[in-house]
């Protein structure tokens, strides 16, 4: 039987393969990739409220709600008055959740070593440069996974 040879299905393969991996990797941090997701987003967007980050991400309110008590409840997340909107919540990391991101981010160097370990950085950059013509393409938000869309 020959390979499937379509880049669509290669990519849908890998980007699974990646995820559980990935997923595995951060499994000993006791956190998942979505949190990993929302921790980095905070970071870059300190003080953002829940409502600008869930817009942001493509999230609904009452996932987002959710999401963020999951983050509070462990100590990684904390929410503030917003100065600029008093019916709003600025989020902003804790210390506990500015190590467990710079954790995670190490874990995701180490992942993206092993996923890419068969190419050249030559290769890894034209690979990077097509995927993210193709990501801009079909207008997918830059740095943020679609699968965010799909929370429980």
């Amino acid at each position: 039987m020959d390979k499937p040879k379509g880049v669509a299905f290669l990519l849908s393969q890998l980007g699974a393969y990646g995820a559980q991996r990935f997923a595995e990797r951060l499994r000993p941090l006791d956190i998942e990739p979505r949190h990993v997701g929302l921790l980095r987003m905070i970071s870059v967007s300190e003080g953002a409220s829940q409502q600008e980050l869930g817009e942001r991400m493509g999230v609904v309110p009452s996932r987002m709600v959710s999401f963020v008590d999951d983050l509070e409840d462990r100590g990684l997340v904390e929410r503030g008055r917003n100065p600029k909107d008093r019916r709003a919540y600025a989020l902003h990391l804790t210390e506990k959740g500015t190590k467990m991101l710079r954790q995670a981010m190490l874990v995701s160097v180490e992942h993206n070593e092993e996923i890419c370990a068969p190419l050249s950085q030559d290769e890894r950059d034209v690979l990077a440069q097509l995927l993210d013509r193709l990501a801009g393409a079909h207008n997918l938000i830059p740095g943020v996974h679609p699968g965010y869309r799909h929370l429980r």
